[in-house]
C-alpha cells in the first residue's frame, strides 16, 4: 500500500477546485431514454460504487424492463410510483466529475402533466440534452421541452437521437430526423445544435464509440459536454447582491448577508441601493472563515459598508455604474403550473430574488402553442401553458431583464392563500405607461372628510350566497346610517352590472375583474370620506382579500351573511337557483361554481336564524362600538 503525500493530496484537491462546472438537464417526451442515458453514462464513466451496482442489479431483477440486462434508468427514478409505472415524475439531480470538468445533471420527466418539473429543471442549466427516440422523430413533448429550454435561457442544445440500434443504426433516420428538428428550432433561440446518433441501452456513442455507427464522425456525449463552452459565467455580469439578512449581532457591526447573484465585489467598491439610489463604499467581505478582499458569484458573503444607509430584507445592492431598471409593470413570459388557471385581476405574490411583493396579471397578450409556436388569444392560462402577460405590481422593484441577467429576471408566483408556487416568470422589458404619471399632492385628506361628515370612512362588504339577504341587509343598514346623518353609498352586485361592469360575464375570470373594479369603486368612495356599503357574491377569497388590501387597516369591515344553502335556494326570490339546476345558468354560485366563505370575517351574520332588521342591528351596532359612527 503507498504511503499517503499530504501534498500529493492537496494538489489532488486543488485540481478538483480549479475545474468548471456545467449544469446540464435531460429532457424529452416520454420512453426516449432520458434516465437510462444518465445512468449509462455513470456506469461507463465508472462513477458507481460497488453497493450502488449491487442495489441496481437487484432493482432490476424487480421493475426492469430490459430482460436480464442492467436497467440503467433505475439510478434516476428513485420514488416507487417511478419504478411501478416505469416513468419520471419528479426532478432527479446528480454530480459526478471526469478529469476535464465537473457536471451536475437533472433528469426531467417527459410526460405533458410534467412539464412544470422539466421547467424546474431548465431554471438553472447551462445545456439541454434533448432525447429523441430514433423509430418516432420529432413529437409534441419534444417541440414544448426545446421551446421551454429556449424560454429559460439555455443557448447550447445536444440533439441525442436515441435507440438508434431499434432503426438498424440508420444513417438516413438520424438525417430525416436532424432536418425535421432544425425546422423546429429555427424559431427559437439556440446558438448551437451538436446532433448525436446514440443507443443509451448498449453504450453506443455515450462514452465510447463503437462499431455500429461508423458513418458518425462527431463526438460522443461524453467528449461533448466536457469540451464545450457554454455562456458566460455569473461573474462576467453586472454585479447585483440580494440582500437576504440584515446582521445584527452587536451594536458594533451591521451587515447584510446573502449570495451573490452575479458579478464579482471588492472591498472599496462602490455600491448603490437599486431601489433608492443611496450610494456607499464596501467596507469589508466577511465570510465563514474570516474577512475576504472581494467575492465572486456564487459566494455566500456579508458585506459591511461604510455609510449607515437604510437597507432591508429583500433590498438589491448593485454596482454603482451598471444598475438595474427599477419599475412595477412589465411584460413577462409565464409558465403555469397549478391545476387552477391564471386569472387577469387576481391578486398574488410574486417573489423575485430575495423580495416578495403583491400583484396581479393586468392582461393577457397571448398564450404560446408550443405545437406550432403559433401566439393565441387567451383569457385565462391552465396548467403546463405558456403566456405572455402584463404584470403589475404594488411597488416598484429592481430587476434586469432576463436575458440579460436570470437572476435578477426571474420569479415565481405564489397562491396568497395556500402559499403554493404556481407559476414561474422571466421579466422582458418594463411598460413605461405610467412614466410620465404622479400623484397629485390635495391639501383634503379621507380623515379630513371623514371628520367633516361625523364619522369615519369604511367599506363594508357584505358576502354571501345568492339569497342569503345580502342587499336586503345592506339596504336596512343604509337607511339606519343615511337616518343618523351619515353619508353612505350602496353598490349592490346587480346594480353594478347595468353599468360599470355590463361588459363582463360570470366566468371565473369575469367574476375576478368585476370585483377588482368594485373594490377600485369602493376606495375612491372611501377616500371621498364616504360609508360605503358593497353587497356582492364574490366567492374568492384572493378577491376579497384584493379589496381589503386596497384600504388601510380598519377601513374594511367583511360582514358575512352566513346562510345555508338550502335555505337561499328555498327563497329564490329571483329564480336562479331553479334555472341553475336544470343547466340553464352555468357557472352559478353553490352549484356549479365554488363559493370560499371567509375564514375571519369581522361580522357573520347567522342569515334564516333572525329576522334582516335583527341582522342591521348587529351591524350598526359593531359601527358603533368601533367608533364608525
Amino acid at each position: 500500500m503507498d504511503a499517503f503525500d499530504p501534498a500529493a493530496f492537496a494538489d489532488y484537491l486543488a485540481r478538483q477546485e480549479r475545474k468548471d462546472l456545467l449544469r446540464f438537464l435531460t429532457c424529452g417526451s416520454v420512453d426516449d431514454g432520458k434516465s437510462t442515458l444518465i445512468g449509462r453514462l455513470l456506469y461507463d464513466t465508472k462513477l458507481l460504487f460497488e453497493d450502488q451496482l449491487a442495489a441496481l442489479q437487484k432493482d432490476s431483477v424487480k421493475h426492469g424492463t430490459v430482460g436480464e440486462d442492467i436497467d440503467f434508468a433505475l439510478l434516476m427514478d428513485g420514488l416507487e410510483a417511478e419504478r411501478e409505472q416505469g416513468i419520471t415524475i419528479d426532478v432527479a439531480y446528480r454530480f459526478f466529475a471526469t478529469e476535464k470538468r465537473k457536471f451536475i445533471v437533472a433528469d426531467t420527466p417527459g410526460h405533458e402533466q410534467y412539464t412544470r418539473n422539466m421547467a424546474t429543471g431548465a431554471s438553472n442549466a447551462d445545456l439541454a440534452v434533448i432525447l429523441i427516440d430514433a423509430r418516432k422523430g420529432v413529437l409534441t413533448q419534444t417541440r414544448r421541452h426545446s421551446y421551454i429550454a429556449s424560454l429559460l435561457g439555455i443557448k447550447n442544445v445536444v440533439l441525442a437521437i436515441n435507440k438508434i440500434d431499434l432503426v438498424g443504426y440508420s444513417e438516413a433516420v438520424f438525417e430525416t430526423i436532424l432536418a425535421d428538428y432544425h425546422s423546429v428550432a429555427r424559431e427559437l433561440a439556440f446558438t448551437s445544435i451538436q446532433p448525436i446518433p446514440l443507443s443509451a441501452r448498449f453504450g453506443d456513442n455515450v462514452t465510447q464509440r463503437g462499431d455500429n455507427l461508423s458513418w458518425y464522425r462527431g463526438p460522443t456525449l461524453l467528449e461533448h459536454i466536457e469540451t464545450v463552452e457554454v455562456r458566460g459565467s455569473e461573474s462576467e455580469r453586472a454585479m447585483r447582491f440580494p440582500v437576504q439578512w440584515v446582521n445584527r449581532p452587536n451594536l458594533d457591526f451591521r451587515g447584510y448577508s446573502g449570495t451573490l447573484a452575479s458579478g464579482i465585489v471588492s472591498v472599496g467598491e462602490t455600491l448603490v441601493v437599486a431601489s433608492s439610489g443611496r450610494t456607499s463604499t464596501v467596507k469589508s467581505i466577511v465570510t465563514f472563515d474570516g474577512e475576504k478582499p472581494r467575492a465572486v458569484a456564487g459566494e455566500a458573503v456579508t458585506i459591511t459598508l461604510a455609510d449607515e444607509i437604510d437597507i432591508s430584507r429583500g433590498d438589491l445592492l448593485c454596482d454603482a455604474d451598471q444598475r438595474p431598471e427599477v419599475a412595477d409593470q412589465f411584460s413577462a413570459h409565464l409558465i403555469w403550473m397549478h391545476d387552477e388557471p391564471l386569472i387577469p385581476g387576481r391578486n398574488y405574490l410574486f417573489k423575485i430574488g430575495c423580495k416578495t411583493v403583491s400583484g396581479s396579471v393586468t392582461e393577457i397578450k397571448y398564450k404560446v402553442d408550443v405545437n406550432s409556436f403559433q401566439r393565441l388569444a387567451a383569457k385565462e392560462v391552465a396548467l403546463n401553458e405558456v403566456s405572455v402577460a402584463n404584470i403589475s405590481f404594488r411597488e416598484p422593484i429592481a430587476f434586469d431583464a432576463y436575458a440579460g441577467n436570470p437572476a435578477t429576471g426571474g420569479f415565481i408566483v405564489i397562491d396568497r392563500l395556500t402559499n403554493l408556487t404556481v407559476g414561474a416568470g422571466m421579466i422582458d422589458f418594463a411598460l413605461r405607461r405610467a412614466s410620465n404619471i404622479h400623484w397629485q399632492a390635495v391639501d383634503l385628506d379621507k380623515q379630513r372628510r371623514g371628520e367633516a361628515m361625523g364619522q369615519r370612512p369604511a367599506a363594508i362588504w357584505f358576502t354571501g350566497l345568492s339569497g342569503a339577504g345580502k342587499s336586503t341587509v345592506a339596504n336596512l343598514v343604509e337607511k339606519r346610517l343615511f337616518a343618523m346623518g351619515k353619508h353612505t353609498y350602496l353598490l349592490d352586485g346587480d346594480n353594478v352590472r347595468h353599468g360599470l361592469n355590463r361588459d363582463l360575464g360570470f366566468t371565473e375570470a369575469d367574476r375576478v375583474e368585476n370585483i377588482r373594479r368594485v373594490a377600485e369603486t369602493a376606495r375612491l368612495f372611501v377616500d371621498a370620506g364616504v360609508i360605503v356599503l358593497c353587497s356582492f357574491i364574490s366567492p374568492f377569497r384572493s378577491e376579497r382579500l384584493l379589496a381589503r388590501e386596497l384600504l388601510e387597516p380598519g377601513e374594511f369591515i367583511e360582514v358575512f351573511v352566513d346562510t345555508p344553502l338550502h335555505v337561499a335556494e328555498k327563497r329564490d326570490p329571483k329564480g336562479l337557483y331553479k334555472k341553475a339546476r336544470e343547466g340553464r345558468i352555468k357557472n352559478f354560485t353553490g352549484i356549479d361554481s365554488p363559493y370560499e366563505p371567509p375564514e375571519r370575517p369581522e361580522i357573520s351574520l347567522a342569515g334564516g336564524m333572525a329576522a334582516p332588521e335583527d341582522l342591521a342591528n348587529q351591524v350598526i351596532d359593531y359601527l358603533r362600538t368601533h367608533g364608525y359612527v
